[in-house]
């Protein structure tokens, strides 16, 4: 079954977060807790959002967004943050219905786009996305600031 996350399901979207760590090689890199995920997704303003796949054994899948803004289009659009499904079910079908929900979602209300980034060395996901009619963005790089220079650019006054 294919819903909105709800209450009580954040130790089987953490459990997804976690596997998609571990897929990306990054399985120490989880901060997150259930609290954290209790506040974010079900707090009293909730910016972010969850879809999961839930079978009899637990959640197997996710696809966690937020919502953005094009100033181009002078409309929103989402951001999906995180897609994940269990190895054991990929090819089933759960990563594109998730992927579906999420542009039921845009085309419902208006929004212009569904915007997500993948890993260049991950080939089956990008063959995966360019098989649903999704580009790459070429010409365009990610940045982030974080960590130390997050602390030391934000913690100063403007230069």
């Amino acid at each position: 079954m294919l819903r909105a996350a709800r209450p009580g399901d954040e130790p089987g979207i953490l459990a997804c977060i976690r596997g998609l760590a571990e897929y990306e090689r990054e399985p120490d890199a989880v901060e997150a807790t259930e609290a954290d995920l209790t506040a974010a997704l079900f707090g009293p303003s909730p910016a972010v959002f969850a879809h999961v796949v839930e079978r009899p054994e637990g959640i197997v899948g996710i696809a966690v967004w937020f919502v953005n803004f094009s100033t181009w289009t002078g409309r929103h659009g989402i951001y999906l943050e995180d897609l994940f499904v269990d190895s054991a079910l990929r090819g089933a079908g759960y990563g594109k219905a998730l992927l579906h929900s999420l542009a039921q979602v845009a085309v419902g209300r208006g929004y212009t786009r569904v915007d997500w980034s993948v890993l260049d060395w991950n080939t089956p996901s990008i063959d995966f996305y360019r098989a649903l009619g999704a580009v790459p963005m070429d010409g365009w790089s990610g940045f982030r600031l974080s960590g130390d220079a997050l602390e030391t650019f934000g913690g100063r006054p403007v230069p």
